[in-house]
This record gives C-alpha cells, sequence and structure tokens, in this order.
C-alpha cells in the first residue's frame, strides 16, 4: 500500500525567543525537520514525503538543503492561515489511495515501533492516533476550586496522526469550519471512531529551549 508523511512545519521558534524557526534549529548536527524526514526514511525508503511550509520559508529550506547536501526526494506544498488550511493544502498533492501520516516536523524522536503502530492499525481499522498515558497527578480547574481527575483515562495526544487518504481528504473537505487543532478531531466530527495506539514517550514536541536540550541528548544517543 502507497504511503506518504505530510510533514507539518509551522512554527516560528517565538517561544523559544529564536533567529529561526524551531523546525530549522540545528541540533545533533542537522535541523530538527532533516532529522524527522530521516525517521520516516528509516522507517520505509520508499515513503512519499510531502513537506508543508509557510511560504515565506522556501528559500530558507533550499539554502539548508544545499548547505547540509539534503538531496532527499519530497514535494512541497505551501502553507495556509492556520493549521488545518496548511494540512488541507498538503493533502491536495496526494493523487493516489493509501496511507497517510501527518506528522509534526518538530517531533524527530517518533520510533519506528510508533510508526509501525499507527501503520497496521490504520490500515486495519482506517486511522490511528498514537497517545501516551499520563503518569503525573492531575487536577481540573473549575472557577474557584479544583478537583482531580482519573489520569487512567487521560492520555497526551502525539504525531503522526494516520489514516486512509480518501477518508481524511474527505473529512478536510467536507467540515464547515477549520476551528480544528488536530486532524484526528476533523475525521471524529464527521462521524468516525478514533482508534488510540501506542505512541513512544522520547516524541516529544519541541517547543521551548529546553526540549532542544532533551531532544539533542536522545538523538545523538541514538547517532
Amino acid at each position: 500500500m502507497k504511503k506518504f508523511a505530510l510533514i507539518m512545519a509551522g512554527g516560528s521558534g517565538t517561544r523559544m525567543k529564536a533567529e529561526i524557526p524551531k523546525q530549522f534549529i540545528e541540533i545533533a548536527g542537522l535541523p530538527v525537520i532533516m532529522h524527522t524526514i530521516l525517521r520516516f526514511e528509516q522507517f520505509d525508503p520508499e515513503i512519499q514525503i510531502i513537506l508543508v511550509l509557510p511560504e515565506n520559508q522556501f528559500d530558507l529550506w533550499a539554502e539548508l538543503c544545499k548547505k547540509h547536501n539534503f538531496t532527499k526526494i519530497f514535494k512541497l506544498a505551501k502553507g495556509g492561515e492556520t493549521r488545518f488550511h496548511s494540512v488541507k493544502n498538503g493533502l491536495k498533492l496526494i493523487e493516489e489511495e493509501g496511507i497517510v501520516f501527518i506528522h509534526d516536523a518538530v517531533r524527530p524522536l517518533v520510533s519506528v515501533q510508533t510508526l509501525r503502530n499507527c501503520l497496521d492499525t490504520a490500515i486495519r481499522k482506517g486511522n490511528a492516533l498514537p497517545v501516551i498515558p499520563v503518569i503525573d497527578s492531575v487536577r481540573i480547574s473549575d472557577n474557584d476550586s479544583s478537583y482531580p481527575a482519573d489520569r487512567t483515562k487521560i492520555f497526551l495526544v502525539q504525531t503522526p496522526q494516520t489514516f486512509h487518504t480518501s477518508q481524511i481528504i474527505s473529512a478536510y473537505n467536507s467540515v464547515t469550519h477549520s476551528g480544528f487543532t488536530d486532524d484526528a478531531t476533523v475525521l471524529e466530527s464527521t462521524g468516525v471512531k478514533i482508534n488510540l495506539v501506542e505512541g513512544n514517550r522520547e516524541n516529544l514536541k519541541i517547543t521551548t529551549r529546553e526540549d532542544l536540550i532533551i531532544a539533542e541528548a536522545f538523538l545523538k544517543r541514538q547517532l
């Protein structure tokens, strides 16, 4: 079955006060986004990569590819006003039936096992959402009070959120608003059940400088 990886790279780096978008920050010898792409190619060398970038970052990406002699074959899609519109633009470049992994560019530590979990479940059940259980105690705030939550029922959502291409494309084309923050919720809004699969705890989303330090340590250990 044909496989696609839609790599979403819309970050600006403002929360970590970086001079360049966080997906382009270099750790362990390469920009974060290149580590992410290589992880998918490690999983399946034949996977088709679709990279979604803001148009004003195209030139910077080309410069980085030249600098690092990064010659991987990929399609490039223009990012939209919101993540919803960016994903929709990327999906337009898929012309065959298959499985699509929609993944944050700043999650370079997704494991091959997590990718297998997503693929196997998406093939059998139509979609897969990688999650990890909460290990800390959780409280819910309600105005001036708070109360404990049952953490056995709470999971942290990761990517890649994985789907049959026709199903997720249809969902994105059918919804009437763009306020969704993830892809599984878009599909769920059309009445489809979402299937949870086991993710990997080190598959963090790089958002802060502390995340960069942790991710680089993991990547150096794996090299």
